[in-house]
């Protein structure tokens, strides 16, 4: 055999050489994984015109419940939404609150549940926990089941769901709600909540955010408290909370506006941070709102709704939590 035909036979030995080591490796590659199919509730039609406000009724511990539904503006069911859970006063609706409140102009699902009709003076309707509220109602059931609900029709995402209120509604929502369904409520906003004793610890599952707002001049729940109702003092219940959250223990004062302090307590666990928002001379009101959202002066300085999601979407509910 020549020098030609020798080099030709080395380069033949070294194709097939090559080519038999190419084959195991391809098939050794890892292949791309297949899409993950969209939840079932992202393939459904939305049930009303995004940027619109529509009633629903749904069942809830043997009662008919109702409830106000916003779509925001651009709803597609090609992403995932955030929920915000908004809670009206005592003898207000859901509907009232979403006039004043401007909720639904955020970038979210917006649900205006509706209390029932307590005890008391008038067909005013409350939340469970309040001395006035209707006995029996089980509130937190209520709102887990109008969450089954959401969840089940309209593409959200289950691990940024938000709670806030005013007066009435924001007691229910820091002192039951949070406190029970921290599984999956990420993190809640009241506003000039009205905090009666309810009777039980609160203990939630993890570490819930909170940002908190309260007028100091607010008459119908006295920033000081008022013991004879067992309110407690405003400042100091955030103050608890922080404690709860394991939390630093000093509060880091700032002066935003010239009627707005706001309060951090920041080092918390799982970074579940806590904001006082205090107004000062504010009256039962919700900051911002340019209707009538109760007694007092009004503060035009913050809004509230801007405020709580600056903060609010910050979280998510842990996904090994649910």
């Amino acid at each position: 055999m020549n020098s030609l035909q020798r080099m030709a036979t080395a380069v033949v030995s070294l194709a097939l050489c090559v080519g038999a080591s190419a084959v195991p490796a391809a098939a050794a590659a890892p292949q791309s994984k297949p899409a993950k199919p969209a939840k079932t509730a992202c393939r459904l039609p939305a049930p009303q015109q995004p940027g619109t406000s529509a009633r629903g009724t749904i069942s809830s511990g043997g009662r008919d419940r109702t409830y106000q539904l916003h779509l925001p503006d651009g709803y597609t069911e090609k992403r995932d939404w955030p929920v915000v859970l908004a809670f009206h006063g005592r003898g207000n609706t859901g509907a009232g609150t979403e006039e004043f409140s401007k909720l639904s102009t955020l970038p979210a699902v917006v649900v205006y549940p509706d209390g029932v009709i307590g005890t008391g003076d008038g067909d005013r309707q409350a939340w469970q926990g309040a001395p006035y509220a209707a006995a029996g109602v089980d509130d937190v059931r209520f709102t887990e089941d109008l969450l089954d609900r959401i969840e089940a029709t309209l593409c959200v995402d289950e691990r940024r769901v938000y709670a806030t209120g005013k007066s009435n509604g924001a007691g229910f929502v820091s002192t039951l709600l949070a406190c029970r369904a921290a599984d999956r409520i990420a993190a809640i906003a009241p506003v000039a909540a009205a905090l009666y004793p309810t009777g039980e610890e609160c203990r939630p599952s993890r570490p819930v955010p909170l940002i908190d707002f309260h007028g100091t001049g607010d008459v119908t729940i006295p920033y000081a408290g008022d013991a004879d109702r067992g309110l407690p003092a405003i400042r100091d219940w955030v103050a608890d909370w922080a404690d709860r959250n394991g939390c630093d223990d000093r509060a880091r004062d700032r002066v935003t506006e010239p009627d707005i302090t706001v309060s951090r307590w920041r080092d918390c666990d799982r970074g579940a941070e806590v904001q006082h928002v205090a107004v000062t001379d504010g009256g039962h009101t919700w900051p911002g709102a340019d209707s009538y959202s109760g007694g007092g002066y009004t503060t035009q300085t913050i809004e509230a709704h801007e405020v709580m999601w600056r903060f609010l979407s910050r979280f998510r509910t842990p996904a090994s939590h649910r």
